[in-house]
């Protein structure tokens, strides 16, 4: 089973690691720690390079397989990729500038998630993001112009407010007693997660949550609600963005 670092500590860059698994034929290695991010609940995987024997490997894509997490190590042209053995040492490097974006976008949108339903009682039913973008899906009925500014001007209240973000592990009977922790629409937590992550923005919101997330919400910057579209009946998509 590879540690996930980034669960316990999102500002982590780099780490060292040994090598578990290498399937050559696919350039993928697996690793016993990693701080790459796999991606899930609508954020995007990181992106990074590993390091071993001076030789720099790029990181396109990383993913869980079972309880792992999986590495894929990007081909260029045709020259010889060397590979890491099992057992090997080997130093991973985060991509920050795309992973802080990605942060603090995240948090971003679970400003926006804890203000529409403190304030609306909107669920929601979707939502996507890319670093410094992001969208998300709640059932309102309506959607005007000035609900949308009234909307903004309230969620970056919170941003300046300077809410700390809280992350903590908690077993999933202690964690489901906790109203309202799931506000997606569906519940899409598996039945054999016997621990649930949670992401609390100190006296706002509070969610079950896998991703990776600023520390204080002044970290996040103006939100921007660039659009607003409706997606059906009682389905409308807020679109954020952040400044650089």
């Amino acid at each position: 089973m590879t540690e996930l670092i980034c669960h316990t500590d999102s500002y982590i860059r780099d780490f060292t690691a040994q090598v578990l698994v290498v399937q050559a034929d696919q350039n993928l290695v697996v690793l016993d720690r990693t701080a790459f991010y796999p991606g899930g609940g609508g954020q995007p995987y990181d992106a990074g390079t590993l390091v071993v024997d001076e030789q720099t490997l790029t990181v396109s894509k990383v993913k869980r397989q079972g309880n792992d997490i999986v590495h894929q190590i990007e081909v260029e042209g045709e020259d010889a990729l060397q590979l890491p053995q099992v057992g090997a040492e080997v130093t991973g490097y985060v991509d920050w500038e795309r992973r802080y974006r990605l942060m603090r976008t995240h948090t971003a949108l679970h400003i926006l998630c804890g203000v529409v339903w403190r304030d609306y009682g909107a669920q929601v039913t979707g939502g996507n993001m890319e670093p410094l973008k992001g969208r998300m899906d709640f059932e309102f009925e309506a959607l005007r112009q000035e609900l949308v500014q009234e909307i903004e001007a309230k969620v970056n209240a919170e941003v300046e407010s300077g809410r700390q973000v809280v992350v903590r592990n908690l077993p999933r009977a202690e964690a489901f007693e906790i109203p309202d922790l799931i506000r997606t629409k569906i519940n899409l937590l598996p039945e054999g997660i016997e621990e649930v992550r949670t992401v609390e923005i100190v006296g706002l919101d509070l969610q079950a949550d896998g991703g990776t997330h600023v520390a204080n919400t002044r970290e996040v910057g103006h939100i921007r609600i660039a659009d607003y579209k409706s997606k059906g009946r009682i389905n409308k998509r807020l679109h954020i963005e952040l400044a650089p």
